[in-house]
Formats: structure tokens, C-alpha cells, sequence
């Protein structure tokens, strides 16, 4: 196919890493609280989110019939703190093809089904392990990243 195929992970790459900060120090209970409790704060920008805006712009100067890019959100989150995720993107009026809630399962075998072009992530053990079927970029950002 003529389409390129980008995913992306959320917290440290499009989004900051803010609510990863509250996962390595607290745990998925004060995690899953604080991101209800800020549900209606987007989160701040990350690295790629530039990047994504790119893409959005011009996916949306192309007519649907002749898109050449297709954009996915592939990230560990669940319910509820999807929400906070959804409310960023429409508070950053950026559309994505997809997005994929894994609740902290394996991401690998959602981007060979997404037939994933290029995958970006923070976390290197998520790409080691998606770089044998997709073009992978480590994001050196974040909380993941700190020695």
C-alpha cells in the first residue's frame, strides 16, 4: 500500500510525561486517581507532538480518497484514563485514524495488526521488541529514560 503507517506511543512522546511521573512514583492506583482527577486538564505537549500536528495538517489538506498517512495513539492506558487522552486531543484539535488502549498489554501484536510503518515509543524494551517487524524510533524523553 501506498500508505504510510505511523504510531505512536502517549505519555513521553505525543503527550508529556507528566502522568508517567505519578506511575513510576505511586503506582497504577494513584496513577488511575490523578488521571481522573485531571480529566478535564490536558496534558502538556511532548516531543512528537509537533510532529503529529505536522501529519494532522496535512492529512487534512487531502480529500479522504487520496490520504497517504494514517495515525495511531498505541498506548499502555486504560479506562478511565483514557479520557484525559481524548480531552487533549480535542483541546489540540488533532484527529487520529486510531487509538489503541492496550491496559498495559503487549504492544507488539497491535502494530503488526495496524501494519505499523514506524513506531515511536519511550520505553527501549517496547521497541526492542517491535523492531523486528516495524521501523522503530527510541524517544530518549521522559521518566523511562532517567538513570
Amino acid at each position: 500500500s501506498s500508505t504510510i503507517r505511523f504510531a505512536f506511543d502517549g505519555d513521553a512522546v505525543l503527550f508529556s510525561d507528566e502522568a508517567e511521573k505519578v506511575f513510576k512514583s505511586g503506582g497504577l492506583e494513584a496513577f488511575t486517581a490523578s488521571e481522573k482527577a485531571h480529566r478535564n486538564e490536558p496534558l502538556m505537549g511532548g516531543p512528537f507532538k509537533s510532529f503529529l500536528s505536522a501529519l494532522h495538517v496535512l492529512q487534512q489538506s487531502l480529500p479522504e480518497e487520496a490520504q497517504l498517512i494514517r495515525t495511531a495513539l498505541v498506548t499502555a492506558r486504560s479506562a478511565p484514563a483514557h479520557e484525559r487522552v481524548i480531552r487533549t486531543l480535542r483541546a489540540w484539535d488533532i484527529r487520529l485514524d486510531e487509538s489503541i488502549f492496550l491496559g498495559g498489554l503487549p504492544k507488539v501484536e497491535f502494530l503488526k495488526a495496524y501494519d505499523a510503518d514506524v513506531f515511536f515509543d519511550d520505553q527501549q524494551t517496547h521497541c526492542e521488541l517491535a523492531a523486528d517487524h516495524i521501523a522503530t524510533g527510541h524517544v530518549p524523553h521522559g521518566v523511562a529514560n532517567e538513570p
